[in-house]
C-alpha cells in the first residue's frame, strides 16, 4: 500500500492559512461537544430518575445506549467522508446531533429519552472520524501536529470536564429541570457549527471523484461485530448471569468475518476499511496503545465519580470540580505534546504514560487513611500530574498513529482508531466498575478500600499501555 500522504498540496499561506485553521475551530467545537456528552449525563442521573420515573434498566441505556452507537457508526462514517466528501458528513452529523440533542431534553418518558440518545450517539459517530480526517487533509509536519495536539486537548478537557459541567448546569436549572440543560446547551452550539462548517470545510478532497461504494456488506459485518463486543460490556450492571458474555467471542467472530471479506473486496475496489493499514507499525501500535490506554483513563472518571458521590455525599458540581485539576493538566500538555510531538516521537507518548501511572499512584498513596473531607485537595495535586501525563499520550498517539496513513483513507483510519478506544472505555469500566463494585461488597461497604483498588486495577491497565509504547520504542531503534 502507497503510504503516499499527500492528495493536493495544502497552501499555507494568506487567507487559505487562516480558513483552514478557522474550519479545525469548528470541528473541535462540535467534537468537544459530542464528546462531553459521554461523560457529562452521568451527573444528571438522579435527576432524571426523579422526573420521569426511569428504572435502573432505562438510566443504563440513556448512559450506555450513546456509547454503543456512537462506536458503532464510526468507521463507516469515517469511510463515508473519505469518499463523498468530510463536509456534508460532518453537517449531517452536527445538524442530527442538534436535532436530537432537542427532543432529549424534550423527553416525558424514559423510552422517548433513550430513543434520542440512540440517535444523539450516532450523530456523534458521524462526526467525529471528520474532524481527525480533516487535520489529515489540511495539515502536514508540524501544523499536523499542532492540529492533533488541539485534538488531543479537546478529548481530554471534555472528558474530564463532563461532570463539572454537567454539575454546574444541574445547579442553574434546579434538581426538577436542570438534566434538561445537559441536552439543550448544545443546540446554539450545533447550529453555530453547522452554519459555519459548510461555509469553512472543504465539501471534498481534491481530485478525488465521487464514486465510491460504500461496501454495505462490510458495513453490516463491522456493525454486528462491534455490536456484539460493546453490548454486553455496557449492560453489564442490568444483563444478569454470565451468558451475556457469550456475545463477546460471537462478535469477534463477525469482526474476523468482517476482515476476510474486506481482504476479498479490497481487490475489486475501495473497501470500507484498507487493512492494509495495519501493516504500518505506527498504526497498528497506536491503535492498541489508544485502546489500552482508554480502557484505563475513562474508568479512573467513573469510579472517582461514584467515590465522591455515592460514597462521600459530595455534590454533581463538588465531584467535578475535583476532577478539574486533571483537565488543567491534560489541555496544558496537549498543546505542548502536539508542537513536539514530531521532534520526539513515539518516546514522548512512552513519558506520558509514565507520568499518568505515577501521577494515579501518587493518588493512591496519599489517599490512605485520609479524612473524606479532604479528599478533592489531597487528589488535586497527583491528579494534575496524571492530567499533565495524559496530555502527551492523547493527542501525540493521535498523531503518530494517522501519520502515515494516506488521506483519502485518513477518515476510515481515524475512524478505526476511535473504535478502538470506544471498545477500550468499555472495556475498562466495566472491568474496574466490577472490582470496584465487588471490592465495596468485600469490605463492607468502604468505599474508600473500593476506590484505591479499582484505581490500582486501572493504573495497571494503562502500564500496558506504556508496554506498548516501549516496543514501539524499541522496534523504532531497531529499524533506524
Amino acid at each position: 500500500m502507497s503510504t503516499d500522504r499527500s492528495s493536493t498540496p495544502v497552501d499555507a499561506t494568506g487567507s487559505d492559512d487562516r480558513r483552514r485553521w478557522k474550519a479545525l475551530s469548528v470541528g473541535l467545537v462540535a467534537a468537544f461537544m459530542t464528546l462531553l456528552d459521554v461523560s457529562i449525563v452521568n451527573v444528571a442521573v438522579p435527576s432524571i430518575d426523579r422526573a420521569i420515573h426511569a428504572t435502573p434498566s432505562d438510566l443504563q441505556w440513556v448512559l450506555s445506549g450513546y456509547a454503543l452507537t456512537f462506536g458503532l457508526v464510526l468507521v463507516p462514517a469515517g469511510r463515508f467522508g473519505d469518499a463523498r466528501g468530510r463536509r456534508t458528513a460532518f453537517v449531517v452529523g452536527v445538524a442530527l446531533f442538534t436535532v436530537t440533542s432537542a427532543l432529549a431534553g424534550l423527553a416525558r418518558s424514559p423510552e422517548w429519552l433513550i430513543a434520542a440518545r440512540l440517535v444523539q450517539g450516532a450523530a456523534a459517530g458521524i462526526v467525529n472520524p471528520q474532524v481527525s480526517g480533516m487535520i489529515q487533509q489540511l495539515f502536514r509536519g508540524a501544523d499536523r501536529g499542532r492540529a492533533f495536539g488541539l485534538l488531543g486537548a479537546t478529548i481530554g478537557i471534555s472528558t474530564a470536564v463532563g461532570p463539572l459541567l454537567g454539575g454546574l448546569l444541574i445547579e442553574l436549572g434546579g434538581e426538577e429541570h436542570g438534566w434538561r440543560w445537559v441536552f439543550f446547551v448544545n443546540i446554539p452550539v450545533g447550529i453555530l457549527a453547522v452554519v459555519l462548517g459548510w461555509r469553512l470545510i472543504p465539501a471534498r478532497p481534491a481530485g478525488q471523484p465521487d464514486r465510491h461504494r460504500l461496501d454495505p456488506v462490510g458495513v453490516l459485518l463491522l456493525g454486528l461485530g462491534v455490536t456484539l463486543v460493546l453490548l454486553p460490556l455496557v449492560q453489564r450492571a442490568q444483563w444478569r448471569g454470565p451468558g451475556k458474555w457469550v456475545l463477546i467471542p460471537v462478535g469477534l467472530l463477525f469482526l474476523a468475518g468482517f476482515a476476510f471479506w474486506e481482504r476479498w473486496y479490497a481487490r475489486h475496489r475501495p473497501p470500507l476499511f484498507d487493512l492494509r493499514l495495519f501493516r504500518l507499525r505506527s498504526y497498528t501500535l497506536g491503535s492498541l496503545i489508544g485502546l489500552v490506554y482508554f480502557a484505563g483513563f475513562t474508568a479512573i472518571f467513573f469510579i472517582f465519580t461514584l467515590y465522591l458521590q455515592v460514597g462521600l455525599g459530595y455534590s454533581a458540581l463538588a465531584a467535578g470540580l475535583a476532577i478539574t485539576p486533571f483537565a488543567l493538566g491534560s489541555a496544558a500538555a496537549s498543546a505542548v505534546g502536539g508542537r513536539v510531538v514530531t521532534r520526539y516521537g513515539r518516546p514522548l507518548v512512552a513519558a506520558g504514560l509514565l507520568v499518568v501511572v505515577l501521577g494515579l499512584l501518587a493518588t493512591v498513596w496519599v489517599l490512605r487513611d485520609s479524612p473524606h473531607r479532604s479528599v478533592p485537595l489531597l487528589t488535586a495535586v497527583p491528579f494534575l500530574l496524571a492530567g499533565l501525563g495524559s496530555g502527551l499520550v492523547i493527542a501525540p498517539n493521535q498523531t503518530l498513529t494517522l501519520s502515515e496513513v494516506p488521506v483519502p483513507q485518513a477518515g476510515s483510519g481515524a475512524g478505526m482508531l476511535q473504535t478502538g478506544q470506544r471498545i477500550g472505555s468499555a472495556a475498562g469500566i466495566a472491568g474496574v466498575g466490577a472490582l470496584f463494585f465487588s471490592s465495596l461488597a468485600g469490605s463492607g461497604g468502604d468505599f474508600s478500600v473500593a476506590y484505591r483498588h479499582s484505581l490500582l486495577l486501572a493504573v495497571g491497565i494503562i502500564a500496558l499501555a506504556l508496554v506498548a509504547a516501549l516496543v514501539d520504542v524499541v522496534a523504532g531503534h531497531r529499524s533506524s
